[in-house]
């Protein structure tokens, strides 16, 4: 049975391996994953001054969702799903967490910078197109911007 909870402070290594595990399942190599490593990285601080939810199946994490509010503007900051739990319900469950939290906190829109392959599942959870933003970890690269009205 899936629910949710705050991420621990302890789990800061475990979850940051989630995050590399599930951006390795669209097929890039060492070499961009090495690059991804420091934006895809969760320490015990970040944990505890964050939002920041973990999808627990039985004992095992099945997927993490982290938001940024300030004021009207919330930031998808993180969704990550275990490989094993993908097209289980998990990202929408998650999705959903982020999308009523955020509204919760007083946002009236969330801006997702998505990986080209997971764009196509927030266009699905209703976000639309709202132009490019350049990668935090290869220099060059853009990625989907979007945006979902709360």
């Amino acid at each position: 049975m899936l629910h949710l909870r705050p991420a621990r402070p302890d789990e800061a290594d475990l979850l940051t391996e989630l995050c590399l595990r599930s951006k390795a399942v669209w097929g890039y190599d060492e070499a961009f994953m090495r690059a991804c490593r420091a934006e895809l990285t969760l320490s015990p601080a970040d944990i505890a001054a964050s939002s920041l939810q973990v999808a627990v199946d039985g004992n095992e994490v099945a997927g993490i969702v982290q938001i940024v509010v300030d004021g009207e503007k919330a930031d998808l900051a993180k969704l990550f799903i275990a490989p094993s739990t993908l097209r289980a319900g998990v990202g929408r469950q998650l999705f959903d967490w982020a999308v009523t939290t955020a509204r919760a906190r007083g946002a009236r829109w969330m801006w997702i910078e998505a990986d080209p392959d997971a764009a196509g599942f927030y266009r699905r959870m209703g976000a639309i197109d709202d132009g490019v933003a350049p990668s935090g970890s290869i220099p060059g690269r853009f990625l989907p911007r979007l945006k979902l009205q709360l």
